[in-house]
């Protein structure tokens, strides 16, 4: 999971950014807003000054105009004296300017210049501003030093907040956990407050009082059902086994009755599977796998048709898988079965190893895109005729799979045909 869709580093990031923007907005604004404001008053006072100074100089001419403050030098140049107006001074228009230059020491000298031009006379007023200008900039650090500290506080308490606001999904996801595997989940609504959270609550104890009721009906069909088949299918099997003791049946007789025999075996396993994965619980047994593949290939041979297909069956005799025999002949008859079905001619040859069962075949292969999508429930490929694949058989395979923590895979052969391989948990 990603940091930033977490609903704290949400909230989190709100509280940041709120503090952030709003504190930069007010210091952008007080750093704007200041020097306007002095720029203008400057501005209309110097110049309002500039005004008086020319009046003073023409009630008195000859009188020597004196200046009260450090900062403000007034300054008249008459028409014999153009020339000695400082380069940068000559070409300025009536008001007020503001004029940066090098000081005598080199230093940056920031300046306003309130100019008056009448006819044989000119009047400069100069007013120093290089400490507002420095203020200014000391103004500026501040504010930046504020912003960075109250986009610090921000980030403090939007991860405060975002404690307590999530404590209580927190607390709600922890008790969500504990509730799993049990067979009656305890209520959630009384442990938290009348809001947002508790109605979730409320709303999720409804919905598993649903599933319970649910999966528990689901449970009682599975168990009523296979209860109920296992009863006919001991009365068939026992009634063949009772027909094949006679000695004098005729052949092709005894052959069908040996086919209602494995029906209602291969029946009776397939009822025990689906018994456990209705339960989602294993089964116990001990099974050995090379016994368990020749009887699959014998009830294999018997449903080829006639079709030239040899059936072989070899490997490790002290193979052994830690699951009951009824899981894995359901796995492995469906992974036989389906083999020796789309194999026109040729050979499915059972390779029994100490972990797994390979089963491959001389069959028209599949394609990449089917031995992806051969154990989804349904898919059918787009091998021979257009009818192979996975069809349930298959998802019945990958479901035992998950069950038991098997993995299963199907892959098309470099040379012709289909590889099956069905690798079981390492002890």
């Amino acid at each position: 999971m990603r940091y930033r869709r977490r609903l704290r580093s949400r909230i989190i990031l709100s509280f940041f950014l709120l503090g952030f923007g709003l504190t930069a907005l007010f210091a952008t604004a007080t750093v704007l807003l200041r020097e306007r404001l002095e720029d203008q008053l400057i501005g209309e006072a110097l110049y309002g000054n500039l005004q008086d100074y020319a009046e003073t100089f023409y009630a008195a001419p000859e009188d020597p105009i004196g200046l009260e403050f450090e900062k403000i030098r007034g300054i008249v140049y008459s028409e014999r004296k153009y020339g000695n107006v400082p380069f940068n001074w000559k070409n300025l228009p009536d008001g007020v300017h503001e004029i940066s230059e090098p000081g005598e020491d080199g230093a940056i000298i920031t300046y306003k210049l309130a100019v008056k031009k009448d006819d044989g006379f000119w009047f400069f007023l100069r007013y120093d501003i290089s400490q507002q200008r420095a203020s200014q900039k000391q103004l500026m650090y501040a504010l930046i030093g504020v912003v960075a500290l109250f986009s610090l506080m921000s980030l403090v308490i939007g991860v405060w907040s975002s404690k307590r606001v999530i404590s209580p999904l927190t607390e709600l996801a922890h008790r969500m956990k504990g509730m799993a595997g049990s067979e009656k989940p305890k209520k959630l609504a009384p442990h938290f407050a009348n809001d947002e959270v508790g109605q979730l609550a409320a709303v999720l104890d409804d919905y598993a009082e649903q599933m319970t009721a649910l999966v528990k009906r689901d449970r009682e069909f599975n168990s009523d059902v296979s209860h109920e088949l296992r009863t006919p299918l001991a009365v068939i099997r026992g009634a063949t086994e009772l027909l094949l003791a006679n000695p004098d049946l005729p052949e092709k007789t005894r052959q069908r009755l040996l086919r209602i025999e494995r029906a209602a075996v291969q029946s009776t396993d397939l009822t025990t599977a689906l018994l456990l994965l209705s339960r989602n619980e294993r089964g116990i047994g001990h099974t050995p796998l090379l016994r368990l593949c020749q009887q699959l290939a014998d009830a294999s041979r018997t449903q080829l048709g006639g079709k030239p297909i040899e059936v072989i069956v070899e490997g490790d005799p002290d193979a052994v898988a830690e699951a009951p025999e009824a899981v894995l002949a359901v796995a492995l008859g469906n992974l036989i079965g389906n083999a020796c079905k789309y194999t026109s001619q040729g050979e499915v040859r059972i390779v029994v190893e100490a972990h797994q069962v390979r089963i491959e075949d001389t069959g028209p292969g599949l394609s990449e895109e089917d031995a992806a999508r051969l154990f989804e429930r349904g898919y059918r490929g787009s091998g021979a005729g257009g009818t192979a694949g996975g069809g349930i058989g298959l998802s019945i395979v990958r479901r035992l799979c998950e069950l038991y923590e098997w993995q299963v895979s199907i892959a098309p052969r470099p040379e012709l045909g289909a590889v099956a391989v069905l690798r079981f948990a390492d002890d």
